[in-house]
């Protein structure tokens, strides 16, 4: 992780291609610095569409602060990322993920009467034609990972594209623009194991982390996030630990990311 840092920070970008299907410039890159090299994604603050409802701050900004939260949970569910000057300016700049082509899918579409073995149910979907089938992720620890950072996050765009099979054995989140909105925003697809009890792992390393934002970690995310987003970010963690279940559906927002994947 330290090399990947210094690499993307340090190194040489050059860019590639545009990611078309991106909502904002996202730029396929690769970064090199002694003789090492990497591909990576950068994201140049000035290709961002401003948000209603996400106005201060940037989403550059925003990203490297849920890297910053993941990595000092000790699970590092998503990849390094930093924020550095390239050829368009500021912008964040990830570690290229390719995803396993032989790695087994996360999300499903099965028999809209009950989830098959091992999978979760997220919400019944219309498959066309009056016909309905239940839309299932994989009961995976590595995905209720993912749920609880999530959770603290707030992340407000959790699609099924976001989740990535590594060859590493890893399962990666991506796209992290759209994170530590202060009012609740959590949209996701990762409810299967809403009002569950948390794990031990899972309180164990929230309890960390509320002494880690109040400290190094919290003066880390200070240049991305504003004093509302931080304290609402140490609340989450608390509400979490009061509560010790994962968090339920909202009634009053979407709970589902659009388009789902």
């Amino acid at each position: 992780m330290p090399a990947a840092l210094e690499l993307l920070r340090s190194g040489t970008l050059t860019v590639h291609g545009r990611i078309t299907d991106a909502s904002n410039a996202a730029l396929y890159c690769s970064v090199a610095l002694d003789g090492r090299s990497a591909l990576c994604v950068y994201k140049p603050v000035r290709g961002e569409r401003p948000l209603w409802d996400f106005p201060d701050g940037t989403l550059a900004g925003r990203e490297v602060a849920a890297y910053e939260l993941a990595a000092a949970t000790g699970w590092s569910p998503i990849p390094p990322t930093v924020l550095r000057e390239g050829p368009f300016g500021a912008g964040m700049v990830q570690i290229w993920v390719e995803p396993d082509p032989g790695a087994a899918p996360l999300l499903a579409l099965q028999d809209p009467r009950a989830p098959e073995e091992g999978w979760l149910p997220i919400i019944e979907a219309e498959v066309g034609e009056g016909r309905t089938a239940l839309l299932v992720h994989l009961d995976d620890q590595r995905l209720r990972r993912l749920a609880v950072v999530d959770a603290v996050l707030n992340n407000a765009d959790r699609k099924g594209g976001h989740l990535l099979s590594a060859a590493d054995g890893r399962i990666y989140g991506i796209d992290h623009g759209v994170t530590f909105a202060v009012p609740g925003k959590l949209r996701t697809l990762l409810w299967g194991w809403a009002e569950q009890s948390l794990t031990e792992e899972a309180v164990e390393m929230l309890g960390r982390l509320r002494a880690e934002l109040a400290g190094p970690l919290g003066e880390r995310l200070r240049p991305h996030l504003t004093e509302a987003e931080l304290t609402a970010a140490r609340e989450r963690v608390d509400h979490l630990l009061s509560s010790g279940r994962h968090p339920v559906p909202s009634q009053e927002w979407p709970s589902i990311p659009w388009p789902p994947v």
